[in-house]
């Protein structure tokens, strides 16, 4: 075998762990970015605990195929970057889609999450959503208000009792 056929098998099975590995991914046409704006971008997916890289289309095709996700060869055409996401699902659609609306120029074409191909307006909606941390705190409100609500309710009548009893003491 050729050393150029090995190192497009190579660069197969290492699009291969990153797409089984990231919780999401974001595939866009970034035709037109400069490089200041692609630099900045690339600094905030890795503060984000993600990862932007260029492949060539074939060969994200194939690993895609390899991993029974199919439908995408529609999307793959042109200028294609992808966007790993391993920390949090929304991040970086998060950044796509501030970066998206910055410069004007990039153009998110299909994403990834749980193994299923999605649409733009998917990662798009995926965007708008809050990030974890602040769905769980949100949740955790929820569950601490009927907690708080019921000694409210059962505290009222010793409350009541007390300032009574306090108003009866100064007269």
């Amino acid at each position: 075998m050729s050393a150029n056929l090995e190192a497009k098998k190579l660069i197969v099975e290492e699009i291969k762990n990153k797409i089984s590995s990231a919780k999401s991914i974001a595939f866009v046409d970034y035709r037109g970015l400069t490089v200041k704006e692609d630099f900045k971008m690339r600094k905030a997916f890795r503060e984000a605990g993600g990862e932007y890289k260029v492949y060539k289309n074939r060969l994200m095709l194939r690993a895609l195929n390899e991993l029974g996700i199919t439908g995408c060869d529609k999307f793959l055409e042109g200028t294609t970057a992808v966007a790993f996401s391993n920390k949090d699902e929304v991040a970086i659609p998060k950044i796509l889609l501030e970066t998206a609306k910055e410069t004007q120029k990039l153009q998110v074409k299909f994403g990834i999450v749980d193994g299923k191909a999605i649409d733009a307006n998917a990662i798009e909606t995926l965007a708008k959503l809050p990030s974890k941390e602040t769905l769980v705190a949100m949740l955790l409100g929820l569950l601490q208000t009927p907690a708080r609500n019921t000694v409210c309710v059962l505290s009222a009548p010793a409350r009541g009792l007390v300032t009574a009893l306090s108003e009866v003491a100064k007269k």
